[in-house]
This record gives structure tokens, sequence and C-alpha cells, in this order.
């Protein structure tokens, strides 16, 4: 049965959130036997590089990018990537991997002095950049997928979310300067005490 969280429903034995637009990605496999998301992960993308809209990012989650519209992509042919969700400028919130297997998110990567990250994280990518600030609208979305998941995913909490550089850095530095972590956990003051009310 779908644990409820305000806006979304999310059905724990599918993987799968209500009310989004499932676009499946080949790039996923299932979790290591007997190990659940206990971590979410927290990216930004856009493709080219800094510029927003259209559909590049779903091209990429599903290998279909291809290297003549700009320079940049003939870079990262090849490459195989995912994550679990994306969350758009506008809101819009897209699903290529159910939340029950491994995205293809994190990469080289320790949590804790736990590595390989992707067997045990869920990856939400925000569309955006190190260089921009990111839409209220995104931190509002964001915020309830967050309570949505931790409803209906015991080993998950607002405690454990991190971002991609602090799992791999050096490596990686998204979400970047300009996310605002303090932001999106008053946002989840709010969402995780509605929710807890609901329920």
């Amino acid at each position: 049965m779908p644990a409820t969280a305000g806006m979304f429903d999310i059905d724990a034995s599918t993987g799968l959130m209500a009310g989004v637009r499932l676009v499946a990605s080949p790039n996923q496999d299932n979790r290591p036997q007997g190990v659940v998301p206990d971590l979410i992960v927290i990216h930004n993308i856009s493709l080219p590089p800094g510029e927003y809209g259209g559909s590049w990012i779903e091209a990429l989650f599903q290998n279909r990018l291809p290297p003549e519209p700009h320079p940049y992509f003939a870079t990262i042919q090849g490459l195989k990537v995912s994550s679990h969700l994306l969350i758009r400028r506008d809101g819009a919130i897209v699903q290529f991997v159910p939340f029950t297997n491994r995205a293809w998110h994190a990469g080289v990567s320790t949590y804790r002095g736990r590595e390989r990250c992707n067997d045990f994280s869920i990856g939400i990518e925000l569309e955006g950049s190190d260089d921009d600030a990111f839409e209220p609208v995104q931190y509002r979305r964001l915020s309830r997928t967050v309570t949505a998941l931790c409803a209906a995913y015991t080993t998950l909490s607002r405690e454990r979310m991190t971002g991609h550089s602090d799992i791999a850095p050096g490596r990686k530095t998204d979400p970047g300067p300009y996310f605002d972590w303090p932001r999106l956990q008053a946002l989840l003051d709010f969402d995780m005490a509605n929710a807890s009310r609901t329920r």
C-alpha cells in the first residue's frame, strides 16, 4: 500500500511515484541482495552546461544523446548514467529508475566510510548548475519528494541526505554553492509535520 505524503504517493514495493512522468532508463540494475535505500543524494544537471529546458537530459539517461547538437555532447558520448528523479526548473518531475532499483548517479563515492553509494542511495537531480540559483518551486517539490520518500521507506530520513560533492569530494561539485540547504530544511520542517498530522 503506498505511503502518502501530501502531494505524492510512493508505492514502496514497486518504487514508483504517482503523479510524475516515467521515462525508463536502461541504466539501472538490482541493488545488492539485502540492501535497501538509506541515503538521498542531491545533484544538479544541465545540458548543454548552463542551459535549461529541452529533452537532452532525458536523452542522456536513455543513452540517446547525439554528439552533433553541441560540442559538449561529444565529450560525454557513451556515458551511461541515470538518476531516480529529475526535478526541472518549472517543478515538473520525471522518474527514470524505480527507487527499489540501483540508479547510476553517484559513481566512485563514499558516505561515512561506506563505499559504492549507488548501492544504497536514491539520486535526485535538480535541473540547474553550480552558477545559478535554483527555482523556489524546485525546493518545494524536492521537500515534498523527500517527505514522501521518508514516509515510504523507514530507512530514509532527512538526516541521511547529502550532496554529490560530499560523497565524491574533489571529483564532483554539485549541487553547488547556490543550493540552499537551510531553505530545504525549513520546508521539510513544514512538510514532514503536515504529513505526520494527515497520516
